[in-house]
C-alpha cells in the first residue's frame, strides 16, 4: 500500500492507492460514513464491470446502498444529468450524515463531486476513480463542475472528498485508448515538474511502465499535491496543472467532445503550445519533439486538426482560465520547467498559427 495526505488549511484527506483495495472497500469506508446510507454514482460501461461486486462488498459492512448509473462520456457532465442525480438523492432521502461514492473515471468524479458540494449545500463524498486520468489527476484535489454548452467546467466549485481510494487493478479493464488517454496527463506531470519522470517514460517498455504503474500514481500525485497545498483555488501555481488543457478543451468542444478523448486533446495541446513557444523563444529547442516523440510512443495525437483560425479563437474565448481580456497559458522553459504567461485575448493569433502550418 502506498498513501499520502492532502493537507489543506481547512481539511485533510488521505490518498490511498492499493491493489484490489476495491475488494474491501466496505471496511475502507467505514470511518466516513455517519449512517447506513450510501449512494453511488457511475456510468454503466464501469457499472457492467464492478457495479455488482462493489455493491455487494459494501453491503457486507452494514449499508443500505442505492446505485445511480449514468451514460458514459462527457455529455453526462451537464446541468441536466446534475438535476437528475438531485433528483435520485432526494428519493433515496439523502441527508448530511450520508456518504456519496463517486466510482468512474473523470466525468464522474466531476459530477459527483459537483453534486455532493451543492446538494444540501455540502454532503461527504469519496473518491474510487476507475481510469489512469482520474487516478492520476482529476479525482485529487476538490475541483469539481460540470459543462455549459459553451465550454467545460464553466460552472463548478473546490470540494474537496474524504478520501481518495485507489486501485490500480483497476486499469486492467481499461481499453488501450482510455489507458493512453490517461497518459496524456501522466506526460502532463513529466513536462510542467519532473524532468525524471518524462526520461522515465522515455525508457520504459510498455511491460515495464504497467510493473512501475503504482509509483507513476503515487509520483503524480505528490506533484499535485504540492501543488494544491500551495495554491488550492486556482490563482497561481496550480495553473501549472492546464499545461496543454487550453487548446485541448477548445479542441475538445469544436468536435462536440465526440472525436477527441480529454486526454487526447491535451495532448494536442501541449504539443502544438510547445511547438509555438519554441518559435517564440520561450521554450527550449528540441523540447517540442521530445513531447511529440513521447506522445507517439503512447499512441496519442501530437498535430492541431484542420481548425479554422476564426473557430479556435471562439472556442478559446470562454477558457475559466481568462482574466479579464488576458489569458493564462502555461508554457515550458524545458521539460520540468513550467511557468505561466499573461497572453491577451486578442492577440491569441500568435499562439494560434504555428509555422508551416495551416489550421
Amino acid at each position: 500500500m502506498l498513501s499520502l495526505n492532502i493537507d489543506l488549511p481547512d481539511t485533510s484527506y488521505p490518498i490511498i492507492i492499493e491493489k484490489d483495495i476495491i475488494k474491501k472497500i466496505g471496511k475502507k469506508i467505514l470511518p466516513y460514513a455517519q449512517r447506513k446510507k450510501i449512494v453511488i454514482v457511475t456510468d454503466k460501461n464501469v457499472d457492467a464491470l464492478y457495479g455488482d461486486a462493489l455493491i455487494q462488498n459494501i453491503e457486507k459492512s452494514g449499508f443500505q446502498v442505492h446505485l445511480i448509473r449514468l451514460y458514459p462520456g462527457e455529455n453526462s457532465k451537464s446541468l441536466g444529468v446534475l438535476e437528475c442525480v438531485y433528483k435520485e438523492l432526494l428519493n433515496f432521502d439523502m441527508t448530511k450524515s450520508d456518504l456519496l461514492i463517486a466510482f468512474g473515471g473523470g466525468v464522474i468524479g466531476d459530477l459527483t463531486g459537483f453534486a455532493a458540494a451543492t446538494f444540501l449545500r455540502g454532503i461527504p463524498f469519496i473518491q474510487i476513480p476507475t481510469s489512469l486520468i482520474a487516478q492520476v489527476d482529476s479525482s485529487i484535489g476538490g475541483k469539481t463542475a460540470v459543462n455549459l454548452k459553451e465550454g467545460k467546467n464553466l460552472v463548478g466549485s473546490f470540494y474537496h472528498p474524504r478520501a481518495v481510494f485507489i486501485d490500480p487493478q483497476l486499469l486492467h479493464s481499461l481499453k488501450p485508448r482510455f489507458f493512453s488517454d490517461g497518459m496524456a496527463e501522466v506526460i502532463k506531470y513529466g513536462c510542467i515538474k519532473d524532468s525524471e519522470l518524462f526520461s522515465k517514460l522515455e525508457t520504459l517498455n510498455q511491460k515495464q511502465l504497467i510493473s512501475h504503474m503504482d509509483e507513476i500514481i503515487l509520483r503524480c500525485c505528490e506533484i499535485k499535491k504540492r501543488i494544491v497545498e500551495e495554491d488550492e483555488k486556482d490563482e497561481s501555481t496550480r495553473m501549472l496543472l492546464n499545461f496543454g488543457h487550453t487548446f485541448g478543451h477548445a479542441v475538445e468542444k469544436i468536435y462536440h467532445y465526440k472525436k477527441y478523448t480529454h486526454g487526447e486533446a491535451v495532448a494536442v495541446g501541449m504539443y502544438h503550445i510547445t511547438g509555438k513557444s519554441e518559435e517564440m523563444g520561450y521554450t527550449q529547442k528540441g523540447t517540442a519533439e521530445r513531447i511529440k516523440n513521447l506522445l507517439i510512443k503512447f499512441n496519442l495525437p501530437f498535430n492541431l486538426p484542420d481548425i479554422d483560425e476564426a473557430s479556435l479563437s471562439e472556442a478559446l474565448s470562454p477558457d475559466k482560465k481568462s482574466r479579464g481580456n488576458d489569458i493564462h497559458l502555461v508554457l515550458l522553459k524545458a521539460i520540468g520547467e513550467s511557468f505561466i504567461h499573461l497572453a491577451d485575448k486578442k492577440n491569441l493569433k500568435e499562439f494560434i498559427i504555428k509555422e508551416g502550418v495551416k489550421v
